[in-house]
């Protein structure tokens, strides 16, 4: 039985999906002003394990991401510029509709590059905020008739003393709330924690569209709620997020959501926790930030990066550094290397479904524990290590639960080697020597090798060389 923990109720909730076989599951995507730093992409490769484990498990899954594209502001007090605007008065860009919009194609297409290199599964569904403004007009409409709502001179805005369980999700304590923020910017504003929902007050903005209560923008949490309606319906089995959007976008999310429907949102919310750079969370607003780019300059491989996000559990924050992603790309490299090995020592035998299935139980059992996946490659190890199983069991079992990694493992191949010409010559006068059966020569011509930095396998397809 899957298992999964449930931000809503605080506990591992069994997983029963609202139809039998397909699980609807909204992943908050990103705001594309920027490149997504590896600390905004564990949350996908987190989200997109979560994806592997529901088909492992035989459901069929449909998946929606949005692209926020406009109505993200520079505060979550609904004040400031809107971060699309910001970037592109930072990359001295015209302030017009046409290069707002390019500029956010050019980030969500290196977005989706970088999903591409990390093996993460596109979603079904790719959703922009400004091709959605008449979905979110209409659900404004539905908030509204509904008596949740009051004007400012901010724009229409969110009663949430009218909401009866707005504090679930995230456990708040609306008292201890700062009357800062939005009451100081828009003194017309009753709660601490109520939040705009269209707004009107920024006559300059870029981009604006009329609605009933005036020309403006949709508020931030707006578009992932009618989204996930249209695509998805009124109730969903999963949304995802990182642990940051739950006390205000993730909670303004629900509060919108079941103030229109009348009905449960989602039920099972889910939340990865932050990657650490130097004990602080890695963020745009700090300036010690990587992106898969970066890292590749630096020599690593994108799946050198999931590999070392595999190695700690979703809901437990993640220290990054060159150090640990050294440890991790060594691991991945040897795992790689376990897996050639045995794919070229296969056995012809027929091979035994008892065993097979065996291994296959005890780690469905560990994946369906809330996605347990450092338990997961602990046994992947141990079941390339064991001697309970012949090779060609080892490389079934191994590729089907790479399914869940997406390590591409099945495309694990020898690196050619380059060497000198002194090597060549002295590997060609080791073969002559064996074929002398002067074992002793060819012993010493190893050990010449051997001080140039290189081992000599001797296998049934002939000597190969593999450097220290």
């Amino acid at each position: 039985m899957l298992k999964l923990y449930n931000t809503l109720t605080r506990k591992k909730d069994a997983f029963k999906p609202l139809k039998k076989d397909l699980v609807s599951l909204y992943t908050c995507g990103p705001t594309v002003y920027w490149y997504q730093h590896i600390g905004n992409l564990r949350t996908y490769i987190f989200s997109d394990i979560l994806k592997r484990v529901l088909i492992y498990n035989g459901f069929k899954v449909r998946q929606v991401m949005n692209i926020t594209d406009v109505g993200h502001l520079t505060s979550d007090a609904d004040i400031g510029e809107d971060k699309m605007v910001k970037a592109l008065r930072r990359e001295r860009l015209s302030l017009t509709k046409t290069s707002m919009l390019k500029l956010a194609k050019k980030y969500t297409d290196i977005f989706k590059k970088d999903l591409e290199k990390l093996n993460i599964i596109e979603p079904d569904v790719w959703c922009k905020a400004t091709e959605h403004i008449n979905e979110m007009i209409e659900l404004v409409k539905r908030i509204e008739k509904n008596n949740y709502t009051y004007k400012t001179k901010v724009g229409l805005i969110f009663d949430t003393s009218k909401f009866k369980n707005y504090t679930k999700l995230g456990r708040l304590k609306l008292k201890e709330l700062k009357k800062g923020a939005r009451t100081k910017i828009d003194v017309e504003r009753k709660n601490p924690s109520d939040f705009a929902l269209w707004i009107t007050n920024q006559p300059k903005h870029i981009m604006r569209w009329p609605s009933p209560w005036g020309k403006g923008f949709p508020g931030w949490h707006l578009e992932c709620s009618a989204m996930s309606m249209k695509y998805l319906g009124e109730t969903i089995d999963i949304h995802t997020g990182g642990e940051d959007h739950i006390p205000v976008h993730h909670t303004n999310e629900i509060a919108q959501s079941e103030a229109a429907t009348g009905k449960k949102f989602v039920k099972y919310w889910l939340h990865s926790r932050w990657l650490l750079f130097k004990g602080e969370k890695m963020a745009k607003s700090k300036a010690a930030i990587y992106t898969i780019s970066e890292l590749e300059k630096k020599g690593y491989n994108a799946l050198d990066y999931r590999y070392f996000c595999l190695t700690a559990h979703y809901r437990t924050q993640l220290e990054f550094s060159y150090k640990n992603l050294d440890a991790a790309k060594n691991a991945y490299e040897k795992l790689k290397n376990k897996i050639i090995e045995i794919k070229e020592n296969l056995e012809i035998k027929d091979p035994r479904m008892d065993k097979i299935l065996k291994y296959k139980k005890e780690f469905l059992n560990i994946i369906n524990d809330d996605l347990d996946m450092p338990k997961a490659l602990a046994f992947f190890w141990q079941t390339i290590k064991t001697d309970e199983l012949q090779n060609n069991e080892k490389y079934a079992l191994l590729l089907k639960f790479d399914k869940i990694f997406g390590l591409n493992l099945d495309e694990a191949k020898r690196k050619k080697i380059k060497i000198s010409g002194k090597i060549k010559k002295l590997l060609k006068e080791r073969e002559e020597a064996r074929k002398k059966k002067n074992f002793k020569q060819a012993d010493k011509i190893r050990e010449q090798i051997k001080k140039q930095g290189y081992a000599i396998e001797d296998t049934a397809k002939g000597p190969e060389i593999k450097k220290f």
